[in-house]
């Protein structure tokens, strides 16, 4: 099970440095900075608030399908012509999809709420948070970065 995790740490670490590659060094600090705010902003929300957010899976499953067809729709016009619009909408989506994910993954490994994660599964869960921190930045980068010139 280390193994994996680590082999899976290792591939997501450099996929989301040949991502990074591609643009220009200012956006990247300034999304790694923004992914870092927000990662605060809903670890304290998850700390502090009262929502349940582990009782929204139907919610979220509803915009990751909003997501599918999102993508599906950029899929299909795309090869006429790039629409800069439909794919700030999608970034948009994207980044505050896992958002929320990652407030659900962060109360979920809290276990204070309806629903929780067993101690013994430490490292599914940070794996899970983990997931959640790399799509954020990938689809901050989407919407803030500028490719390279």
């Amino acid at each position: 099970m280390t193994a994996r995790v680590s082999l899976q740490t290792l591939s997501m670490a450099c996929m989301l440095g040949f991502i990074s590659s591609f643009y220009n060094t200012k956006s990247v600090v300034l999304c790694t900075g923004v992914t870092a705010l927000v990662c605060l902003c809903v670890t304290i929300f998850s700390f502090q608030s009262k929502i349940d957010i582990t009782s929204f899976q139907g919610l979220l499953f509803i915009l990751c399908m909003v997501m599918f067809f999102c993508a599906l729709v950029m899929g299909l016009v795309v090869p006429f012509g790039y629409v800069p619009w439909l794919h700030a909408v999608y970034a948009s989506i994207g980044a505050v999809v896992f958002t929320m994910f990652l407030a659900f993954d962060t109360q979920l490994l809290m276990g204070n709420k309806q629903y929780t994660i067993n101690p013994e599964e430490y490292i599914f869960a940070t794996l899970s948070l983990y997931m959640d921190i790399v799509y954020l930045f990938t689809f901050l980068l989407d919407m803030f970065g500028y490719g390279r010139e």
